[in-house]
């Protein structure tokens, strides 16, 4: 009798424990509901209740084990930045924390929707310099557009929600969920309300139908009007809107970095990407022009120059979903706070026809033919220009493209023609080295079926080179092309340019053997030296079903041109012709 009591009452406490539902199972019940389909992350011991809640769901999202967390981080922000959806992370206390505050960082100062999920020592010890504890929310505060402590079981279900608001709406943006692991044990035995209110969150999405006929009427009168677009149309979804705007009243089209693709870089009013390494017709369309319109676009000092030489003529109209950016560096005559595309859509509707500027129009595509990029061919190794179009060609201009930061950077963003937007992930405010390869990994996953090639330096590869394991282990496609000239490229131009040559500690020459490395991680690889093998190299890269790797050993000592010098204004561009020119 008391055997079969003893059995009735085993069965019965293991039907209990199996019913349990802790603050772990709680979180990734919200993810579900929040339609996560992929979670970057990494265990440890402050998040191991959530991994058990993980191991024990039968959770509808993928869950993505990088090598390293600024791999999770970089990962959750080429997948943001494609799909337009928030990138999600975990990772453990302390250490793991902190590995995420380069990409954080990334991510707010381009406006790219993450949310990460830090796990706390338990409440009872923060504070007290406990094993792998870091101060999350003092660490963060900075780069976040918010973030939160959980203190409160009853409170995660709402936040959850309220996190994933805030970093998809208004001007996108990371916030940060930090849960002590005791929260994340606690056993739930009622449900939450998951409702909220903020009060003091809400951005304008619907301009000032004023500000916009202000805008009309000043593009009316204008002779020399330029658009300026940056990521904010992408984020709006507004690509379309803006070329049927340009289209309709003939204005010239510049981009930023990160709004390459905005407009089609093949349209015939596109000139390019505007800064210290754009194009010669875009900076002196904006330093001649008499009305610029910027619309989602930070007027950063790598866009603008010295300040006081950029569009020294021009009455600016700048609209942008974030308040704070407008007039922050340039003066700005007509403030435009909303969404870029509903401004768009109401500038489309007004009645108000250009006067004529087609003089100016003609002068802006003059200087675009005149003053196109250029570089030279090498006899020797490859030119890292020539070995860009040919990825362009390769991919017929339609792949997602990413990469580090430096020359390759600039090198794509001069000769890869992006025609569609969110096809270009790279790192414009942070600036980020290590960045490309784990961005290319969130991209594919976004994209399936999207051709994915991360564009990288041998110095930023070298940074988060240990992801290509989690390429190969995820079967993922896509091919790294490392643009190798054994040294931190720009790096060593500024030396050579500013420094007098003196190249401290930016040549490479002790680099490994990437073949043999791509293939330790079971990765298809080539290397190539000289351009008539490009071609056959890349188709049979891109032919392969898998990672593949490509090791193009470009000229060494090749400057990327134009560039406008430190201090300078954008109208006093070097190395816009060739010598002799």
């Amino acid at each position: 009798m008391k055997t079969e009591l003893a059995i009735k009452e085993a069965q019965l406490n293991s039907r209990i424990e199996e019913d349990f539902i802790t603050g772990a199972d709680v979180l990734i019940e919200a993810l579900v509901n929040q339609d996560v389909d992929t979670v970057f992350g990494y265990p440890g011991g402050a998040v191991l209740p959530i991994y058990d809640a993980l191991h024990k769901s039968d959770a509808s999202f993928n869950h993505i084990l990088c090598r390293h967390e600024q791999g999770l981080i970089h990962a959750a922000e080429g997948y943001a930045r494609t799909t337009g959806k928030a990138g999600v992370v975990i990772a453990t206390s302390g250490p793991g924390a902190t590995n995420l505050i380069t990409g954080i960082t990334d991510a707010m100062m381009d406006s790219l929707p993450v949310v990460c999920f830090t796990g706390q020592v338990s409440s009872a010890v923060i504070g007290t310099d406990a094993f792998q504890e870091a101060d999350v929310i003092g660490l963060t505060t900075p780069i976040t557009k918010y973030n939160y402590q959980v203190s409160d079981i009853k409170d995660l279900p709402r936040i959850v929600r309220e996190a994933f608001h805030i970093a998809t709406t208004g001007r996108p943006g990371p916030v940060v969920v930090d849960i002590p692991k005791n929260i994340a044990q606690e056993v739930v035995t009622e449900t939450f309300d998951t409702d909220f209110h903020l009060p003091g969150y809400q951005p304008t999405v619907n301009p000032n139908p004023l500000q916009i006929k202000r805008v009309m009427n000043a593009l009316k009168t204008a002779k020399k009007p330029v658009i300026l677009a940056g990521a904010g149309v992408q984020f709006a979804q507004g690509s379309e809107e803006l070329k049927e705007f340009a289209e309709k009243h003939k204005v010239p089209v510049t981009t930023t970095l990160l709004g390459l693709g905005t407009f089609p870089g093949t349209h015939e009013q596109s000139l390019g990407m505007a800064g210290m390494h754009g194009s010669y017709a875009a900076n002196m369309a904006i330093y001649e022009s008499d009305f610029l319109i910027n619309i989602g676009a930070r007027f950063d000092d790598r866009l603008t120059g010295a300040i006081k030489h950029f569009a020294p003529e021009a009455k600016v109209a700048h609209i942008d979903i974030d308040p704070a950016e407008i007039g922050k560096n340039i003066e700005t005559h007509i403030p435009v706070v909303g969404d870029a595309k509903e401004a768009l859509k109401r500038m489309l509707n007004s009645p108000v026809e250009c006067d004529d500027h087609s003089e100016w129009y003609q002068a802006v595509m003059e200087n675009k033919a005149d003053s196109s990029f250029w570089y030279e061919r090498s006899d020797d190794l490859i030119s890292p220009q020539w070995l860009i179009e040919q990825i362009y060609e390769e991919t017929n201009g339609e792949a997602i493209v990413t990469t580090d930061v430096g020359q390759h950077q600039m090198w794509t963003a001069q000769f890869y023609k992006l025609d569609q937007p969110n096809r270009f992930v790279t790192s414009g405010g942070l600036g980020t080295m290590g960045f490309g390869l784990p961005a290319a990994l969130g991209a594919q996953l976004g994209d399936r079926d999207a051709t994915v090639v991360a564009i990288v330096g041998d110095g930023g590869f070298q940074m988060t080179m240990q992801e290509m394991q989690t390429l190969k282990h995820y079967n993922l496609p896509v091919k790294v092309v490392i643009v190798n000239n054994e040294a931190l490229g720009m790096v060593r131009q500024w030396q050579e340019e500013f420094y007098e040559e003196r190249y401290s500690e930016s040549l490479l020459d002790q680099n490994p053997d990437f073949v043999k490395l791509a293939e330790a991680f079971g990765a298809e690889a080539f290397q190539v030296k000289s351009e008539n093998k490009v071609r056959e190299t890349l188709k049979s890269a891109f032919e392969h079903d898998g990672p593949a790797l490509i090791d193009a050993r470009i000229v060494k000592l090749d400057l990327v041109f134009p560039m406008v010098a430190p201090g300078k204004g954008n109208h006093e561009m070097i190395g816009v012709k060739p010598c002799g020119e």
